[in-house]
């Protein structure tokens, strides 16, 4: 009589697996870095397009838009005045730390899209530091790794 089972033993089922686990735990800390890139990325972009929009809001509402950072709260954020609620509020990584440089930071777009002052302030990364670049006329802005 023949005993025929199909199946695997516990020792090669736990090889296996154990094999997977190392080679998962690879990718795992491999990932790891590049996480920590995409959220610099990610943040860079989000606050572009966050003063292009409260560029845009000035020009077409025709209303001064004020851009507060506030650092220490790990946010910013866009409004008209005082006494209304803002625009736009945004809170971002506690990873990332901006600072003033030769602007504070606080600044407005002007009924017609410039900035009511210009220069930079810097954007601290875990990995990078940026800085952010406000220019007269236009208020074009632009950031680059310092």
């Amino acid at each position: 009589m023949k005993n025929d089972q199909n199946g695997f033993t516990l020792i090669e089922s736990l090889l296996v697996l154990s094999i997977f686990m190392i080679i998962s735990s690879i990718t795992v800390f491999s990932l790891k870095p590049q996480h920590s890139v995409l959220e610099d990325e990610a943040f860079l972009t989000q606050l572009k397009a966050d003063l292009y929009y409260s560029q845009q809001y000035a020009i077409s509402h025709q209303h001064e838009v004020s851009v507060v950072i506030l650092p220490t709260q790990y946010k910013y954020y866009m409004l008209l005045r005082t006494d209304q609620p803002p625009i736009l509020v945004r809170n971002y990584s506690r990873n990332i730390y901006l600072a003033e440089a030769s602007i504070p930071l606080y600044f407005k777009f002007l009924n017609d899209g410039n900035v009511n002052q210009f220069g930079t302030f810097l954007i601290q990364t875990k990995n990078k530091t940026y800085q952010m670049t406000l220019l007269i006329g236009k208020g074009r802005f632009y950031v680059k790794e310092f």
